[in-house]
């Protein structure tokens, strides 16, 4: 933006135009955060049944400790200011992270909206002349609020409830997400389809004609009066099959008729741009990279100017933008370094695709390349292969349509029947500027000009052999995709229509997030490049119910939530999330209680003396020594006599001596360690 606007003075925290009168400034992310349930209420501190649910009257924010310069910063330039122009990211989460700080201060100043979905200097510029009334997006506050709010009841709330539930089992802390848990629990769903498949072999014939000396190939049609055949119309003997097999080989004369043709002139339009999540997905599978990787190598590409916003959920371009494009192309064609030149060779700017329409864009637009020429050599390989593929998809909107003709043919041989299928391509048209980079079933066979009654020559029959295949493992890129088409995997399945049009669970911009912080909770793990659940999340998955394994509820708050959506109501939103909060708590605080009232024995329990809450006793799987742990704050302590060893250390007063084994046997070092590094040797424990 101070590039646009011109000749700003670098300051602390922000770039002024003195002679305009402008100042920029700007924020990092969130600077502010949901404030903690014992920021509310010290009491809080303890994880108690007694305390749930946990639902805050007045809900309070927080500065991040390592944003305080900055916001010290806004705050003193939002007191100077006569009016305030707010350029968060023009999705919902941008909208909310200017706008809590502007509450946050209690602003009264008039504030206006900049809408930018791209960085390139002309964007900008053009952005700069169409500032809106930021009262037009409460919509995107409202939603990104509620988001907030309801991913804080159930976190705190649930995570809570589950980890007491799960400790009084022996069991460690279940961290519980609105979307990180129905996540989670397709990996273990469709881990469990995988183990309990069982697969079945089933045989079948397919036939080879030749006709003026091409050959071609048929599937043979099974009879619907075929003996002994399963449910779903499958042969599972092959002697029935080899005794049909013989009988054609042998049987003479060796001519077939062709009993009818079909034929369908049809056409496919280019695929459309790039959203994040198509990219995510399509990179994942030509490169394994994962979902991660590539929105933050979008985003670099995004910082230098190369390619618009990346998060964009939206594969449609504005139609005002359509007369930009030979700019674009022109950009494209100067790229030596690349094939890009001999595809905009083919190219015609008079084609306008589906791809512009108005009427499908949001707050952004799908990803596309900017007029700013990329240094090619100065990318690395993971831009340039991304970079590449945001191209090509681009230049694919100015080829002509493919188009082809889908031919059917119906065969007659002694008393069998075969359907042969092929494709005449007709025109390659947007194919040609993919080549083979892209999934291409248009490999299928040319079949021979034939009609009806024709002859061909038999050449022989073979048995094909088939195995039913268990559905494949997720892979980050394809649990992404999971995520963002929900509606596949709901139990309900008179949702799956109504969830249709809706983006899924998370965010474009947090899905891949999710996926790895699933990781580092040691919830899933990568295993050779598939998505596994570990132990942990296996166990967590044994005591949660089903509005929580399954995505059916999160999927329809989501789709509330969807910044689209002009009744969303956040008092309704929230109350609804209060609700089945409540819902979810209360069997199982009957459950707790009936637990505990029915324990045949007492068990020693000992509170930790950092948070209160109840420590455990583990036994180490390295050495096979008992300890205690605490699985809130994860402080653990040596067992003795079956009680936890609890020592002060005497130098810094707040750690606990933890013991240790170094190169010169036991000792007893502090918690706080490195801020604290007293050591003592260890005398009989």
């Amino acid at each position: 933006i101070a590039s646009a606007i011109g000749n700003g003075k670098r300051g602390d925290g922000c770039i002024s135009f003195s002679e305009k009168n402008i100042i920029v400034s700007w924020a990092f992310g969130h600077i502010l955060e949901n404030f903690n349930p014992d920021d509310y209420d010290e009491n809080l501190k303890k994880w108690s049944w007694e305390t749930l649910p946990i639902i805050p009257q007045n809900w309070k924010l927080k500065i991040k400790s390592n944003m305080a310069k900055q916001f010290s910063i806004l705050k003193n330039l939002i007191k100077k200011a006569d009016e305030i122009i707010h350029a968060g990211d023009p999705d919902r989460e941008g909208q909310l992270l200017i706008d809590e700080i502007l509450e946050f201060v209690g602003n009264k100043k008039p504030v206006k909206r900049i809408l930018l979905n791209a960085l390139d200097e002309k964007s900008v510029k053009q952005a700069l002349q169409n500032i809106q009334d930021n009262k037009n997006f409460s919509n995107l506050h409202d939603s990104a609020l509620g988001r907030s709010h309801a991913d804080w009841l159930i976190g705190m709330n649930l995570t809570r409830a589950f980890t007491l539930l799960s400790r009084q089992n022996g069991g460690e802390k279940i961290s519980v997400g609105r979307v990180m848990t129905p996540t989670m629990c397709l990996v273990i769903r469709r881990e469990n389809e995988i183990k309990n498949f069982k697969p079945v072999k089933h045989f079948s014939l397919f036939g080879k004609f030749s006709s003026a000396d091409k050959l071609f190939s048929a599937d043979w049609l099974i009879p619907d009066d075929f003996p002994n055949l399963d449910s779903q119309g499958r042969i599972l003997q092959i002697d029935a099959v080899k005794r049909i097999s013989d009988e054609l080989n042998n049987f003479q004369p060796d001519t077939a008729k062709i009993l009818e043709v079909k034929q369908t002139p049809k056409q496919e339009t280019p695929p459309l741009p790039y959203s994040l999540s198509a990219l995510q997905i399509e990179a994942g599978r030509r490169f394994g990279f994962s979902p991660t990787l590539v929105l933050d190598t979008m985003q670099q590409l995004y910082e230098m100017k190369l390619t618009t916003y990346p998060r964009s959920d939206c594969d449609y371009l504005p139609e005002n933008q359509f007369s930009e494009a030979p700019e674009i192309l022109q950009v494209l064609n100067e790229l030596s370094e690349t094939t890009f030149a001999e595809l905009i060779k083919n190219v015609d700017t008079s084609i306008k695709t589906r791809a512009w329409n108005d009427k499908k864009i949001s707050a952004h637009h799908a990803i596309i390349p900017t007029r700013i020429k990329p240094n090619w050599s100065k990318l690395n390989d993971t831009q340039q292969k991304l970079y590449t593929m945001v191209a090509q998809r681009f230049i694919a909107q100015f080829y002509e349509n493919f188009s082809f003709v889908s031919v059917q043919l119906k065969i007659q041989f002694s008393t069998q029947f075969f359907m042969a299928k092929g494709k005449n391509i007709t025109t390659p048209g947007w194919k040609a500027v993919f080549q083979k980079t892209v999934d291409d079933d248009s490999e299928e066979q040319v079949l021979p000009n034939l009609s009806e009654g024709d002859v061909v020559k038999f050449v022989q029959v073979d048995i094909s052999e088939k195995t039913t295949k268990p559905p494949a493992h997720f892979s980050p890129s394809t649990l992404l995709q999971a995520m963002k088409e929900i509606y596949k995997f709901v139990k309900d399945e008179s949702l799956k229509n109504q969830l249709k049009d809706c983006s899924g669970i998370g965010t474009e911009a947090t899905r891949a997030g999710i996926i790895e912080k699933l990781q580092s909770d040691d919830l899933l793990k990568l295993d050779k490049k598939i998505l596994v659940p570990t132990p942990k999340a296996l166990d967590a998955f044994k005591i949660l119910p089903d509005e929580l394994i399954y995505p059916d509820l999160t999927a329809l708050w989501e789709n509330e939530l969807d910044e689209k959506n002009d009744k969303f109501s956040l008092e309704n939103f929230i109350q609804s999330q209060i609700s089945t909060l409540n819902n979810l708590l209360e069997p199982l605080k009957k459950n707790f209680t009936a637990k505990v009232k029915t324990s045949p024995c007492p068990v020693k329990t000992f509170p930790c003396p950092k948070c209160q809450n109840l420590m455990q006793k583990f036994k180490s799987k390295k050495n096979g020594e008992f300890f205690w742990k605490c699985t809130i704050c994860n402080l653990f302590f040596s067992d003795k006599n079956d009680e936890p060893v609890i020592q002060i250390c005497p130098q810094c007063g707040k750690g606990f001596l933890k013991k240790r084994e170094g190169k010169k046997g036991i000792f007893w070092g502090c918690s706080e360690y490195p801020n604290c590094n007293k050591s003592c040797e260890d005398n009989n424990g």
